[in-house]
């Protein structure tokens, strides 16, 4: 790709983000009832390509285990509220009750809490015991702390996640966590991210993951892009991200599946990350708006709290409906923020797609006008694409 100079000595590729593109229908339709959007990763087959991101405001024991009844899959942060306190309940309320200007610093105070590591087998085995596949977030520096809890609750399937994950980590002051060694070690399957680029997601899969999160900073609560400045949109890291899947596959004959980890607010979010190449999306705002949602209305980000970078924001959304009515419909609004697979289905079906990786073929184009085309009204009234 052609890059664009920026200055004498400096330049850059373009990149794009899910407002810059379309989906272009081909020469073929189908019924949305023919279409199949089931995900298998590792040895799991589920009826959705979703996983609901691990974040305290959207996942709790209790909707990681609505996400796997209807078809997905919860992540729960073992760092979060719910390993910090037996019954982070009041927590949650006083956070959701918090003035704009008070929200951060006094979360940094409510996270000082230190992790109590009893609680990491209890929460699992409260989802293990719905029969639902259980799946557990913690972030690279905890992992070998935490990995004998881990391993005694039968925890299905560990996401070590952080806001910027490589394969190789360099440090003077302590030895870093040998993602490659731990993963293949580990007896359950890994997902590991995130990461924006071809290099540091070939890397990620060479560790043996089973999966790669993709996304730096693109999260509605995530301020890392202002806080740090890095960041590469979505569509282009995504695109990026399969990119090196199709040169990992040719080397050694595995599959590693890329999951678009924040950004997506809408069906058509989703559609676009599938087809730029993700094989299932991490989402963590349109779930914070179901009625279920721990959060109250609110979420943050994992970063939200640190004690002395925080890079995020304590976020509001609109409470739309059960966390089943977002995911699978029936829509009661017309913006695409409800019913969002129901979206994916119809998206795949218009354009004659019938299985995620025939989607993946599907052509795109960059489209800015995509957005404010013949939308002159709805801008104007606030409604729709307004």
């Amino acid at each position: 790709m052609a890059e664009i100079e920026v200055g004498l000595g400096k330049s850059g590729r373009r990149a794009y983000g899910f407002d810059d593109i379309a989906i272009v229908p081909s020469r073929r339709t189908r019924d949305p009832e023919d279409v199949d959007i089931q995900w298998e990763i590792d040895a799991f087959t589920l009826d959705l390509p979703v996983m609901g991101a691990a974040m305290d405001g959207v996942i709790s024991p209790a909707t990681a285990i609505e996400m796997g009844r209807l078809g997905g899959i919860g992540v729960l942060n073992l760092e979060g509220l719910w390993t910090r306190y037996e019954d982070p309940s009041d927590v949650l309320q006083e956070i959701a009750n918090l003035p704009p200007g008070e929200a951060t610093n006094r979360m940094q105070e409510i996270y000082q809490e230190p992790i109590k590591p009893e609680l990491i087998p209890q929460r699992i085995a409260e989802i293990n015991a719905s029969g639902v596949i259980s799946c557990a977030s913690v972030t690279p520096g905890n992992t070998e702390l935490m990995t004998p809890q881990i391993l005694s609750s039968e925890l299905d399937l560990l996401v070590i996640q952080g806001t910027v994950v490589t394969a190789e980590h360099v440090s003077k002051t302590k030895d870093p966590l040998n993602l490659k060694s731990f993963v293949r070690e580990l007896p359950i399957p890994v997902i590991v991210g995130g990461c924006a680029s071809y290099e540091a997601a070939l890397h990620l899969m060479r560790t043996g993951a089973a999966g790669i999160l993709v996304g730096v900073g693109p999260g509605h609560a995530c301020t890392t892009r202002g806080v740090l400045g890095i960041g590469v949109p979505q569509a282009t890291a995504i695109a990026d991200a399969r990119a090196a899947r199709i040169r990992h596959l040719d080397e050694t004959g595995v599959y590693v599946h890329v999951i678009a980890d924040g950004g997506m607010a809408t069906g058509g979010d989703i559609a676009k990350a599938i087809v730029c190449g993700a094989d299932a999306v991490m989402i963590g705002s349109p779930l914070a708006a179901a009625h279920e949602a721990p959060g109250q209305g609110f979420h943050w980000g994992m970063a939200t709290f640190h004690p002395t970078l925080p890079r995020g924001a304590r976020v509001q959304t609109q409470q739309r409906g059960t966390l089943e009515e977002i995911l699978l419909g029936p829509a009661s609004q017309n913006d695409g923020r409800m019913n969002l697979f129901g979206a994916l289905k119809n998206s795949m079906a218009t354009c004659g797609y019938q299985t995620l990786k025939e989607f993946q073929k599907a052509e795109i184009m960059v489209a800015p006008a995509l957005q404010t085309e013949g939308k002159y009204l709805q801008k104007q009234q606030g409604i729709g694409m307004g």
